[in-house]
């Protein structure tokens, strides 16, 4: 039983957030039978809940019980990623990796700076963003090898998905301690990016990103996302310290 609602409640994520009864049996390979019983149960224990136009969404219950998981890193980070929001006026993200794909934990942003396509939340893939590749130039030499060994998803005409030319982009991020990417996830979008290191593997990665009609501003943004990063590596690593 508790298999069935764990693949029902997993069959939402940031980009199907709403779902049908028929759409919920189809991600979560449940019959619709089942998938109808256990959706009214999470329902009338506000797990779910019904939006207006019949589909269903993650309801406050969940939410309150998703607020009680323990959190240090984002609490650690978060007041920087304010600071250095407000320095820049520009969008800051702090991201994780998740498997092979980047997953966004915090966002600071404002109506005037770009829009992007990352949130709270949210799934992209690596090597096309500035924090995925942070921490992709991070991880161990056979993790990388079988990233690059995949058949790269192409977001724009300017991803770089050649193996050879993305590993030497990997090493240059690891000697140069941050990574520059241009129009590689989103048209219209650049990004700068650095790790957050923990006994010398990158945990996490701070990025920001603007208007690609703005590039030029990247090269002065690099030391502030570097400053910030280090000051979030060094609050996390105390705290970890004093939870041990």
């Amino acid at each position: 039983m508790t298999s069935r609602v764990l693949a029902v409640l997993g069959a939402f994520d940031a980009d199907h957030p709403r779902l049908s009864l028929s759409d919920i049996a189809r991600r979560s390979g449940l019959p619709l039978s089942t998938v109808h019983r256990l959706v009214g149960e999470l329902e009338s224990g506000q797990a779910l809940s019904r939006a207006a136009d019949g589909r269903f969404r993650i309801g406050l219950r969940l939410w309150e019980l998703g607020r009680l998981a323990p959190s240090l890193l984002q609490d650690v980070a978060h007041p920087w990623l304010q600071e250095l929001f407000g320095s820049t006026g520009e969008n800051v993200h702090l991201a994780v990796r998740d498997g092979l794909e980047v997953l966004y934990v915090d966002k600071v942003y404002g109506r005037h700076a770009v829009p992007i396509v990352s949130r709270a939340g949210g799934r992209l893939p690596m090597h096309p963003t500035g924090v995925g590749k942070v921490l992709l130039a991070h991880e161990q030499e056979w993790f990388v090898s079988a990233y690059l060994a995949r058949s790269l998803e192409r977001p724009t005409p300017h991803t770089i998905t050649e193996p050879g030319r993305l590993s030497r982009e990997l090493a240059a991020v690891r000697a140069q301690g941050y990574a520059l990417t241009s129009e590689e996830m989103t048209l219209g979008s650049c990004s700068v990016a650095a790790p957050i290191l923990l006994e010398g593997r990158a945990v996490a990665a701070v990025g920001i990103v603007v208007s690609s009609r703005r590039a030029r501003d990247l090269q002065r943004l690099i030391d502030p996302v570097r400053a910030v990063a280090g000051q979030i590596t060094r609050s996390y690593a105390r705290s970890h310290a004093d939870r041990r």
